[in-house]
């Protein structure tokens, strides 16, 4: 195997290569907790300091203050944090992760952000010899808790091929889609699926209602089929009693539906059915469910005031 330049890929006899985790949100935490697990040494940061605090105690490794910190050694540095701007602030803001890597590192990034803001941290890691993997997940948290993610990454593909074992540690699939932003613009085609795939689960249990069947039974044949989705085996009971306080939260999927928004505009791609979908979920924000699961759709065909 090809490998980048500055780093050596270990094996089973030799120490690992030193990992630093960004980012220990629902999905950060149990991701940097499988690496440590595997048998690596992790340095965490979070920008909430007892978060990291909370980690070393349960997982053990150790945590840096800033990022600049929690990088200093590190071989490889993962990241998954909020959007663009908390992405530029642990990579290039005060006390980032560029000025203290070490030349020849490489910087994977978990963030689903827009191809833009990609674009320009690898263009910039690059200028300082460093290595750039876009790399964002689908799967929430139950796949990060589970090592079931599904990744999908941009960047070179000698840099992809070396980090590729160690991201297959907490994922089910992992692919290199392209270049540099490819992962982050297959992450939106994801986003856009899902969107019109709840859509559609909502108003078909709608429909179920005011039809005066049984939704559960309803799903139990058509989900057999055609109709079967991952939304639909996963999310229907907790729809159907009302549930949303869980799963991947409203005001993050208006996040990445507005990042498929506005790169669409720029490659001209039509999508009707997403920026419609994008506007139900702010009627779902507007009832006070930013927090929500997005299957929280299905509750806003049940408020008339929505209709």
């Amino acid at each position: 195997m090809r490998k980048p330049k500055g780093l050596k890929m270990t094996t089973s006899n030799e120490k690992k290569n030193k990992i630093a985790f960004l980012g220990l949100g629902v999905m950060g935490f149990p991701m940097a907790a499988h690496l440590k697990q595997a048998g690596y040494e992790v340095k965490v940061y979070n920008r909430t300091i007892s978060k990291s605090k909370t980690w070393v105690k349960q997982f053990g490794g150790s945590m840096g203050k800033t990022p600049a910190e929690a990088v200093k050694e590190a071989d490889i540095v993962m990241a998954c944090v909020g959007n663009d701007d908390d992405l530029r602030a642990v990579c290039i803001g005060v006390d980032g992760a560029f000025e203290a890597m070490s030349p020849g590192s490489i910087f994977v990034d978990h963030t689903t952000v827009s191809a833009n803001v990609t674009h320009e941290l690898y263009k910039i890691s690059k200028s300082k010899k460093l290595d750039f993997i876009d790399a964002p997940v689908s799967g929430g948290q139950a796949g990060a808790e589970n090592g079931a993610l599904s990744i999908m990454c941009g960047g070179d593909e000698t840099v992809y091929n070396f980090v590729e074992p160690i991201l297959g540690i907490y994922a089910k699939l992992c692919r290199r889609i392209g270049p540099s932003g490819a992962g982050q613009l297959t992450k939106m085609c994801n986003q856009i699926a899902i969107a019109g795939l709840v859509q559609g689960l909502s108003e078909a249990l709608h429909f179920a209602d005011h039809a005066g069947l049984d939704g559960a039974s309803v799903v139990e044949v058509i989900s057999q089929g055609a109709a079967g989705s991952w939304q639909m085996s996963n999310r229907y009971k907790t729809m159907l009693d009302d549930h949303f306080e869980h799963g991947f939260a409203v005001d993050w999927m208006r996040k990445d539906l507005g990042i498929c928004l506005q790169a669409a505009d720029q490659n001209k791609a039509s999508l009707p059915v997403t920026a419609i979908v994008d506007q139900f979920y702010k009627d779902v924000q507007n009832m006070g469910g930013g927090r929500w699961d997005t299957s929280s759709l299905f509750k806003r065909l049940q408020s008339p005031k929505n209709l």
